[in-house]
């Protein structure tokens, strides 16, 4: 008796999570490498959508921290699109180069490619970043296009913080989505990722160092900001 019970709940949950899912439009499910700094970033454009009005209610912002690597990210995304039958939506998957070889960093775009023959409404991107996601951090406040180990990154973060009163800069940081926000200028880094992937038009993501394709996914959720936010990712058709 209380094992039909408890299936009658979960039945009853999925039903439930169908009809919410149903009513949101734009769908973004995002894996995450790292459970702490890429995962507390987009974080914050899912609390600026949340509170937004306009697409609250029509926009699905799904983060998870994988605590796995390069295309363990992918795998770990392909399982959870499986296991909660998604067949809509846009399923991004944010990872670094670091040490890892070159073959696993191009091989999520690779395997992306192949995923996305399957199903036109169920679309995977590859958010990489070469090294690390610190190097988009870095593009809010300078045209960084030296290629230094990730240490010399958070080198260069610390002390642009420090110039901002607000400490060293930490991996798990609460608030670094508004510390970049407001203390950088998100379209700057915008317009400097894009012409940095520009420069390195025919190059693998490992031989485009540094550079990051982070913007992508940036670009996408900052159309659903407030207005007073999003101006600040808006850069017209600078390249």
């Amino acid at each position: 008796m209380a094992k039909r019970g408890r299936k009658e709940k979960d039945n009853w949950k999925k039903k439930r999570r169908q009809e919410y899912l149903e009513k949101k439009e734009f769908r973004y499910y995002i894996f995450c490498e790292g459970q702490a700094t890429e995962p507390k970033y987009f974080q914050g454009f899912k609390r600026y959508i949340e509170d937004n009005p306009i697409y609250r209610d029509m926009v699905l912002i799904e983060i998870e921290g994988c605590q796995a690597e390069t295309m363990r990210v992918i795998g770990k995304a392909e399982e959870y699109v499986r296991e909660n039958k998604i067949t809509k939506g846009q399923i991004w998957c944010v990872y670094d180069k670091d040490s890892f070889p070159s073959s696993d960093v191009n091989g999520v775009v690779q395997r992306a490619e192949v995923l996305n023959q399957k199903n036109p409404d169920l679309q995977y991107h590859a958010a990489w970043s070469n090294e690390c996601i610190e190097f988009w951090f870095i593009l809010h406040f300078a045209y960084y296009t030296a290629n230094n180990h990730r240490s010399e990154y958070k080198k260069f973060l610390n002390d642009k913080f420090q110039e901002l009163g607000i400490g060293k800069y930490e991996k798990n940081m609460n608030d670094i989505f508004e510390t970049l926000m407001n203390g950088g200028s998100p379209k700057l880094a915008i317009r400097y990722a894009r012409r940095i992937i520009k420069k390195g038009e025919g190059k693998t993501p490992a031989e485009i160092a540094p550079g990051t394709k982070v913007y992508e996914l940036v670009e996408e959720l900052a159309k659903y900001l407030p207005e007073e936010q999003k101006k600040l990712f808006r850069f017209g058709n600078l390249a």
